[in-house]
């Protein structure tokens, strides 16, 4: 069982009964199942594939201290559509696998334990159906790329009492200038609602429909930031009841073509993030593991996870912003394009911005991606584009304070910000693509969709706007092995740092998910063997690009004496000024601990790639191939390192001894 309150941003835990646990499993009940995981996984205790109806049952004793409050029943999520009975009494049903729900069960309740059936149905056939990267019978188009299906009760389940008259939804944004909370209180009848903030308790009339909304100023205000994240946290009282919510102060803007995180340019340093783990699938095995996969992707230099086609459990919004790391939220996608499809993905976005809007750390809404659920072609259909245009439209007047991505990584049709993804094996032409869209050269980019068909996609559609608007690549990464990514991963992010028009990155991905190996970390979260590669180096907010147009891993250049020129990278608030030094390693190896041998003086602004220092070296006598390090010392600290693999040799001999 779960101990940790399922719902921080909206918190009633004083009265609450977990009914995380074992419950009894099947049509005939002679199976146990273990709740909040997928009945597909082991953690489950079930193991069952492709089974498209489950029956739950549990008997529960409510607490004899609520008597005379109203007992509610609450679910994190269920895939797909839930039907519940309360000691044989249908007390609600739900449709949609990735948002929470609730039933008030008082009249339902007996005398003694209460028994609870829920009848689950998870359809084989999900295209129409919100699934992300859930596996379909008949598959969907982008099935290579999907996971095992997740089906049943995935997150928490539990019981909770309020009063007759009760607080239904406290909404928390900061105030334009930073200096307090606009707050909106919902609730189920009239009365006077009391709000208490760092000791002083304001009062507001709740008017005819339950709300009331009021400002509360705080005097000496600390901003939440990746550095500070500060929260301030807001009770709400009304009569008996009580809840408490909590935000932070920050600011999330565009103007033009850059992102500003309160009043300060942000560039985004972002990884993908799936949202699966290794024997229980979409549900994280505890709380722990969801605050680990955050502080994971910090360690490796990130500053924002992307969680990938999945409204993951509020407790990761919640460990996201007590430490400090950034969020891309995205719904997940359907299979398809149809009205049913288009209904059900339009229908997760308020329960979305509703949940989690309170949280600092989300700094992004997207919605579709790739054009998943829409049939992979935007431009050439107006439906398809209306769509997309009233899933914008619907995510800004619900939350006008966060910028919203209409259809992440392919064709925009109404977008705040303009980001593509693009994988290229070669570095040459990587390079190229990433010049010729940031210099407005092209407006359109290679996708393949299969082994020999490629398709050009237009970074937006006639009306669209493709400059005023910041740039992020937020898909790439390429390679086959722990190796290859490495490589690209260094060389590939230096490019994208090149230009100093992007807004930001996000990096495919943090781990390998089932079949899909495309992660800095194995499924079980390990560090790989990334050939002595740092991803911390490489995603420093202080980094070196160097003018290099890299051959093969293992053989940047082939050549005994390099010679090429270095820049700096700054995304801080000074300039930095310091010294280039240079040290040699076998190929692969892991840079010294001392920086080695200085090789020049570099100084950079912030936001601007600074002039080209020259480096000239030679390997060592007798060495045939080896690693130039060099690294960036400023105030006797190393700031920023990359590194130059070298090669003499007409044919690469990965492992050899570099002096033969």
């Amino acid at each position: 069982m779960r101990s940790q309150y399922p719902r921080p941003h909206f918190d009633r835990s004083h009265s609450w009964l977990s009914l995380d646990g074992t419950w009894e499993f099947g049509p005939e009940w002679d199976q146990r199942i273990t709740v909040p995981f997928a009945w597909e996984t082991p953690a489950s205790g079930i193991g069952a594939h492709w089974l498209s109806t489950g029956w739950y049952r549990r008997r529960v004793a409510v607490p004899e201290a609520w008597a005379g409050q109203r007992i509610v029943l609450h679910f994190g999520a269920v895939h797909h559509a839930a039907t519940v009975w309360v000691n044989g009494t249908e007390v609600t049903h739900h449709e949609g696998g990735y948002v929470p729900f609730e039933v008030d069960v008082t009249d339902a309740l007996g005398e003694g334990d209460q028994e609870i059936v829920v009848r689950v149905d998870a359809p084989l056939d999900k295209r129409d159906l919100p699934h992300g990267k859930q596996r379909s019978l008949p598959r969907t188009d982008y099935d290579g790329v999907c996971f095992t299906p997740s089906s049943g009760i995935w997150q928490s389940v539990w019981l909770e009492a309020r009063p007759e008259v009760h607080i239904t939804r406290l909404r928390l944004r900061p105030l334009a200038g930073l200096d307090g909370i606009a707050v909106r209180v919902e609730a189920s009848g009239p009365g006077t609602v009391r709000l208490r903030l760092l000791g002083t308790t304001h009062e507001a009339e709740l008017d005819s429909g339950g709300a009331a909304e009021l400002d509360l100023p705080i005097e000496h205000p600390r901003l939440w930031s990746p550095q500070d994240p500060h929260l301030y946290h807001v009770e709400a009282t009304l009569g008996q009841d009580r809840v408490t919510g909590y935000t932070g102060l920050r600011s999330i803007e565009v103007d033009g073509e850059d992102l500003y995180l309160n009043g300060r340019r942000l560039f985004v340093r972002g990884v993908l993030d799936q949202g699966y783990w290794p024997g229980t699938g979409i549900t994280a095995p505890d709380d722990a593991a969801l605050r680990r996969d955050l502080e994971l992707a910090r360690d490796l230099g990130y500053n924002l996870v992307r969680k990938h086609l999945k409204l993951e459990d509020p407790r990761f919004v919640h460990h996201a912003d007590t430490m400090g790391m950034l969020v891309w939220a995205e719904p997940p996608s359907t299979g398809r394009f149809s009205p049913e499809s288009t209904e059900a993905f339009h229908a997760q976005i308020a329960p979305m911005i509703e949940r989690d809007g309170n949280a600092p750390s989300i700094v992004i809404w997207g919605l579709y991606n790739e054009e998943w659920g829409l049939d992979w072609d935007v431009p050439g259909d107006p439906a398809k584009r209306a769509a997309v245009e009233r899933a914008y439209d619907l995510a800004k007047e619900l939350d006008p304070t966060r910028p919203v991505v209409d259809n992440s990584g392919w064709t925009h049709v109404r977008t705040d910000l303009l980001d593509w993804h693009v994988y290229d094996e070669s570095a040459a032409n990587w390079g190229r693509t990433v010049a010729r869209l940031m210099s407005g050269e092209q407006d359109d980019f290679p996708v393949k969709l299969g082994p020999d068909y490629v398709v050009r996609k237009a970074l937006a559609v006639p009306g669209q706007p493709l400059r005023g608007l910041p740039n992020l690549n937020s898909e790439y990464g390429t390679g086959f092995t722990s190796v290859e990514r490495a490589w690209q991963l260094r060389w590939q992010t230096q490019e994208l740092r090149r230009h100093d028009r992007l807004a930001g990155y996000v990096y495919t991905e943090l781990y390998d998910i089932e079949h899909e190996m495309a992660g800095l970390l194995t499924f079980d979260r390990q560090r790989k063997d990334l050939a002595g590669a740092d991803p911390a180096d490489v995603n420093g907010p202080t980094t070196l690009v160097l003018d290099i147009v890299p051959v093969a891993p293992g053989r940047d250049l082939l050549t005994a004496t390099p010679e090429f020129t270095v820049r700096v990278s700054h995304h801080g608030t000074e300039p930095v000024a310091g010294h280039l030094h240079i040290s040699w390693t076998p190929v692969y190896g892991r840079a010294p601990i001392a920086p080695g041998a200085p090789a020049g003086r570099i100084e950079a602004k912030p936001y601007l790639l600074s002039p080209p220092v020259p480096v000239a070296a030679a390997l060592p006598e007798g060495w045939t191939s080896g690693r130039l390090h060099l690294a960036l010392v400023v105030n006797g600290e190393v700031a920023a390192r990359s590194a130059v693999d070298v090669d003499t040799r007409t044919e690469p001999h990965i492992g050899d001894d570099p002096t033969a």
